[in-house]
């Protein structure tokens, strides 16, 4: 989640058109004590019972948790990206969710006649 937070203004062009949820099976207060404290400039969701993590494939029953996936989501809605598992710890995971969303808000154009 810092490293969202880090590489928010670039990655997701400070929030212009693009809408970073974070989605967790923490409680809504423990997520908001959490944005607050390490000021996270995006949206955290809790999905206490655990509907979203089972409809996306996140949950790791052997293990009792869940994964950390990624999904961009298209302004048409359907899924334009997927990172399942999503390697935070490998910064070329960065580079490619730069270039997926790239390809979803485009640049940009410079005024001029």
């Amino acid at each position: 989640m810092h490293a969202y937070r880090d590489q928010y203004a670039k990655l997701f062009k400070d929030g212009q058109n693009v809408v970073l949820i974070a989605i967790s099976k923490d409680p809504v207060d423990t997520l908001a004590a959490w944005a607050h404290d390490d000021q996270f400039q995006f949206l955290m969701a809790s999905d206490a019972d655990l509907k979203v993590g089972t409809a996306y494939g996140a949950l790791a029953p052997k293990y009792g948790v869940t994964n950390r996936n990624l999904f961009v989501v298209g302004p048409d809605g359907k899924i334009a990206y997927t990172a399942t598992p999503f390697r935070e710890i490998d910064p070329t995971a960065y580079t490619d969710l730069a270039a997926a969303l790239s390809k979803l808000v485009p640049a940009e154009k410079s005024g001029g006649s």
